[in-house]
């Protein structure tokens, strides 16, 4: 089967980019392939579904422009197609007197990142806006909201295939890509499809994706994050989202409050390394991944350089004790048994052989492939932007 551009991923990225390139180019044969029975099912499918405002990245990185211009482009699309979200806000809160500078960091860099509608707030505005929430300052950022990405996903493929005659093929591995002077061969299980153009968005396995054709110095790295749930009767307690100060030396957020769209409230996540690409729960276990990533010598520098909170992340994620007193922090009137076990999600996190963890976007360009290999949050918020980015790279070969 001969097409324009073959798309590796059935992510939200994947399928934005999908969207984005047949807006501009119709006239373009694109296919794009999916290891699963269905789309979404892993990074997109399992996030916590909030609409990100752009206020914790650095002003001018990619993260910034593709978040801030994506959030606009993502509401105008929800509105246009009728697929339902709310812009609820939420407040970040310092409880230690540590954590005002970087307070106040996050709310100079949310202004040049153009929120100008984000506040400073004392501790009674902080009750004010979540009644049991305890914290000596916060901000206030109107902007955040809460969505369902995988309906947002289902809808791009909609229109990609409805609107657009694009192809989508489920159940297709890819299991090798060969190249030559005018074209490549993409290899799955029982299909072989020939492209002028690859576009890797393959998530957690797009490192191996893009090893097929070039060699990188980069490894995506699985990180679990774990949920809980407020029992019904304790939803009370929260009535948006309530997150904490981030450290700027991690690149998790720390665990938080989020209230869901179709309802429940979830807390968490924290973040321990998967032993498995998609691990979803203690027990998923593969020895030769595993070895992948331990084995290394980036992965291996931030264990060394991280082994404290690591630990402490897995204390966590074995001792609910432990997990109930973290968050704590944020509502102090919440009891260990005030929770139930939720859900979980696997990030994908590049890490450099010099032991960098990426926090920004990362994309390589080849003669016939464009690998993206770090695409993390606000990449839902952010994915008619990145999309739209990946679509101009693509278009520009054309």
């Amino acid at each position: 089967m001969q097409y324009d551009i073959i798309i590796i991923g059935g992510g939200i990225v994947g399928l934005a980019t999908a969207l984005k390139i047949k807006e501009t180019r119709p006239q373009l044969k694109i296919a794009l392939l999916e290891k699963e029975n269905g789309l979404a099912k892993h990074q997109t499918g399992n996030n916590s579904g909030v609409i990100h405002s752009g206020i914790y990245y650095k002003p001018g990185s990619l993260k910034a422009l593709n978040c801030i211009s994506g959030y606009s482009e993502l509401l105008k699309f929800c509105n246009k197609e009728n697929i339902p979200y709310e812009l609820c806000g939420k407040i970040i809160v310092a409880t230690q007197q540590d954590e005002l500078p970087r307070l106040e960091s996050l709310y100079q860099r949310g202004l040049q990142n153009g929120l100008t509608e984000i506040r400073k707030i004392n501790s009674n505005e902080v009750k004010e806006f979540e009644t049991y929430t305890s914290g000596i300052g916060g901000l206030w950022v109107p902007y955040t909201g809460i969505i369902d990405y995988k309906e947002v996903s289902e809808k791009y493929a909609e229109i990609f295939v409805n609107r657009y005659q694009g192809e989508i093929f489920l159940e297709q591995k890819v299991i090798d890509i060969n190249t030559s002077n005018n074209s490549c061969e993409v290899i799955t299980r029982d299909k072989t499809f020939k492209t002028r153009l690859v576009i890797n968005t393959a998530g957690l396995y797009s490192d191996k994706i893009a090893l097929l054709t070039r060699k990188i110095d980069v490894r995506i790295i699985p990180f679990r994050g774990e949920y809980f749930e407020l029992k019904k009767e304790k939803q009370y307690l929260v009535k948006n989202l309530i997150y904490p100060v981030p450290d700027p030396a991690f690149p998790f957020l720390g665990v938080h409050f989020t209230r869901r769209l179709k309802g429940g409230i979830e807390a968490g996540p924290n973040a321990v390394f998967a032993f498995k690409k998609e691990g979803y729960t203690k027990s998923d276990i593969s020895l030769r991944e595993s070895f992948d990533s331990l084995s290394w010598p980036g992965f291996q520098k931030v264990m060394f350089k991280y082994w404290q909170t690591g630990l402490g992340e897995y204390y966590r994620s074995f001792n609910k004790s432990a997990f109930t007193k973290s968050l704590q922090r944020l509502i102090p009137q919440l009891q260990k048994e005030d929770l139930i076990i939720g859900g979980a999600g696997v990030r994908a996190q590049a890490c450099t052989r010099d032991g960098a963890l990426i926090d920004d976007f990362l994309i390589f360009e080849d003669p016939h492939i464009i690998n993206v290999l770090n695409a993390p949050s606000p990449a839902a918020t952010a994915s008619l932007a990145i999309g739209k980015a990946i679509s101009d790279m693509a278009l520009n070969r054309f």
